[in-house]
């Protein structure tokens, strides 16, 4: 029985190879076909409304007409396309419809607004600046919904530390947001307006920075929400026009052919790192189609700094070599280097790993962003932290090198009661518990009490028919939760023929389609317990390095 499941764990994975390669560009770079973004066509049409209302009118309706077909039939809008109704999302389209297509949305806008009240109304929000973004549309729209608005403190644009720690990746938006507020509240007193017309050019250039960065495009950060933010609050403001006609392009070029807009136009790196890793562990480290996606990850390694978060040159972004340098993707990246031919003499794995540690934090965690920040959706990250610790042991460091011990020893600290582990940027606790287990096995504490209580609540995780979800027993089970659970527990030492790996291996079988495609599920987040969305490159990815460390695991038992 156990070899007649080895057969089919191997077709699966030669099947679903062959379609994650049938994914792979002639850049070496994979592709993904993501469902369209409720936040990223709002915040787009409400930014071309704007600032470009006679030349992108067609875009803006057409966008209009997306919004209007994605209302859910209890008037809500998720984040993405089939997504349930979620209060953010909901909020922002119904603001963005009253504002661009009032007369042609006022009953989806009717809707909007009764849904937002049976979802509790923006008092339920617990993040401040998520809570100040969804006033600010709904002010913008003249909605009664948005209550009183605070001033946005743009005087922290002054104090660059502070600003890094605070706000980190999100200063673009905050600045956006605190100019716009030139149109939704009263002009400030005297002395406000004194540190205003301080902090103001200061925010013209870290903006201007980042453009510069970027190659003067107008991208900011290619995710058509945050950009959006921009070129909203500089219209209003009647501010760096160059920028806004830069942003009018970007958010013009990547439009949809069904008028909407992805969550963000391009996540090429991210989608290569996992799948270059995932491939290498199904056995395919050798395929020569794989040097393609190799020379990628030379390419695309920054040579300059990002000044604007105080990231130094050497890591990567999850677009390419003009975008922001994060550490989720430059650990997975530099793994995908340390597992191909030629490793060893590789100098772009070796500056990487430098640029690495050289991001760790003082309390030994890595954070996505910036060094030692005290923003909780940066960091620091248990997800992160482990990523960083594999990555580094997959490149030849020993479980006692420096940087993996104080990883290690800040994980240990980091384990919920029950057990679990928080992931910042996928959905919890699963993905979380799952990979700080694998991270430790790999530092070398398998049989430490911390990794013997998550590789339990694991177990008592899975589900009836053998998935694992979130780890609420009303969530579906996901190919990715399921794969990257698997790994972690043959990593800590279950057994391949144990019940538990038996049965999760049988599911994620199952849940392979004819072409040897996985579904994704919404697991990736993009505001973290407000929205999520999936990612197909991801799901593919994780579930062949799953089977493939399950063949590697029965093979070793055999001999």
């Amino acid at each position: 029985m156990r070899s007649v499941q080895l057969d089919q764990v191997t077709r699966a994975i030669s099947t679903g190879a062959e379609e994650m390669f049938r994914r792979q560009r002639p850049d070496g770079a994979f592709r993904d076909a993501p469902p369209g973004s409720v936040l990223g066509t709002a915040g787009a049409i409400a930014a071309l409304h704007a600032a470009d209302p006679d030349g992108s009118a067609v875009l803006v309706k057409t966008g209009a007409d997306w919004l209007r077909r994605q209302q859910r039939p209890d008037g809500g809008w998720g984040g993405v396309t089939g997504a349930e109704s979620a209060l953010v999302p909901t909020v922002i389209a119904t603001a963005t419809l009253h504002v661009v297509a009032p007369g042609a949305s006022a009953d989806a806008v009717a809707g909007g607004r009764r849904r937002l009240a049976e979802l509790g109304g923006l008092a339920v929000i617990d993040d401040l600046a998520v809570t100040a973004m969804c006033k600010q549309f709904l002010a913008l729209a003249g909605l009664p919904e948005a209550g009183e608005l605070r001033r946005l403190p743009l005087e922290l644009v002054l104090l660059d530390k502070v600003r890094r720690q605070r706000i980190s990746f999100r200063t673009a938006p905050f600045i956006g947001m605190a100019l716009l507020q030139a149109r939704t509240l009263p002009p400030p007193g005297p002395l406000r307006r004194f540190t205003r017309r301080l902090a103001e050019p200061r925010a013209l250039r870290l903006l201007d920075s980042i453009y510069q960065h970027e190659g003067r495009t107008g991208v900011l950060s290619e995710d058509p929400w945050p950009a959006a933010l921009v070129c909203l609050g500089l219209t209003h403001a009647g501010l760096a026009p160059r920028l806004v006609t830069a942003i009018v392009g970007f958010l013009r070029s990547c439009v949809r052919p069904d008028g909407a807009w992805d969550a963000v136009s391009n996540l090429d790196l991210t989608r290569s790192g996992f799948a270059a890793t995932g491939l290498i562990a199904a056995g395919y480290a050798d395929d020569p189609r794989l040097a393609a996606t190799r020379d990628l990850f030379h390419r695309s390694q920054q040579r300059e700094a990002f000044t604007v978060l105080g990231v130094p040159a050497g890591g990567w972004s999850y677009s390419g070599p003009r975008g922001w340098p994060v550490t989720l993707e430059s650990a997975e990246i530099l793994a995908a280097l340390a597992g191909l031919p030629g490793h060893d003499a590789d100098p772009v794995l070796r500056s990487g790993l430098d640029w690495l540690v050289g991001r760790q934090d003082q309390r030994g965690s890595w954070s996505l962003w910036v060094r030692d920040t005290k923003l909780p959706n940066d960091g620091p990250c248990p997800g992160i932290t482990s990523q960083g610790i594999i990555a580094l042991r997959e490149a030849g460091h020993d479980p006692d090198s420096p940087p993996v011990a104080a990883a290690a020893r800040w994980l240990l600290t980091q384990q919920r009661p029950d057990g679990s582990f928080h992931n910042l940027w996928y959905r919890d606790f699963t993905t979380g518990t799952a990979i700080v287990l694998d991270a430790l096995c790999h530092a070398g504490l398998r049989t430490d009490p911390v990794a013997v209580r998550a590789k339990g609540w694991l177990l008592r995780a899975q589900r009836p028919n053998g998935a694992w979800g979130s780890g609420n027993p009303t969530d579906d089970g996901s190919v990715e939760e399921t794969s990257w659970t698997l790994p972690a527990l043959l990593a800590a030492g279950v057994p391949a023929d144990d019940e538990a790996i038996r049965r999760g291996v049988g599911w994620l079988l199952s849940a392979q389609e004819p072409d040897g495609i996985w579904r994704p599920s919404r697991i990736c987040a993009y505001i973290r317990n407000y929205m999520y969305y999936p990612n197909g490159a991801i799901a593919q990815s994780l579930a062949l390095r799953a089977l493939g460390n399950y063949r590697t695991a029965v093979e070793a038992a055999i001999r």
